[in-house]
């Protein structure tokens, strides 16, 4: 019974996972609008991060609409596919969650930020246009 059922989420989540991302894809909002030299600070502040994720995860999606909305160049990370960013993930993090935002610190440490919404705050109190930032 439990192979049925596995088996059975599988073929569900293959099925849901084009209208995801298309869903995504249409609902994806337009970027902030910047001046040059901001959104030159802002994409070098945004090389310190990368966010590790599963391309179909509705909280991945959620994260990279936010940082779409936010208008930040941040690296993604399939960690469903990759092996070695799997890996990197379980070591760094401790554990294969996603999405998982990885910061790394001007003195050369990572922390590692799990769950969708305080990945959005972070973002949104570093980012978000009109707030003064401390990227």
């Amino acid at each position: 019974m439990r192979i049925i059922i596995r088996y059975f989420f599988r073929a569900l989540r293959l099925v849901l996972t084009p209208f995801m991302l298309l869903s995504e894809k249409l609902s994806t909002p337009k970027g902030v609008t910047r001046s040059a030299e901001q959104q030159a600070s802002v994409d070098e502040a945004s090389k310190s991060l990368a966010l590790y994720q599963f391309k179909a995860c509705p909280f991945c999606i959620k994260v990279r609409k936010e940082i779409a909305r936010l208008g930040l160049n941040i690296e993604t990370r399939d960690a469903q596919h990759d092996p070695q960013h799997r890996a990197a993930l379980e070591a760094g993090g401790g554990q294969v969650k996603v999405p998982c935002l990885k910061i790394r610190q001007e003195d050369g440490s990572e922390q590692w930020l799990y769950e969708s919404d305080d990945i959005k705050a972070w973002l949104q109190e570093r980012f978000e246009p009109g707030v003064e930032s401390r990227a």
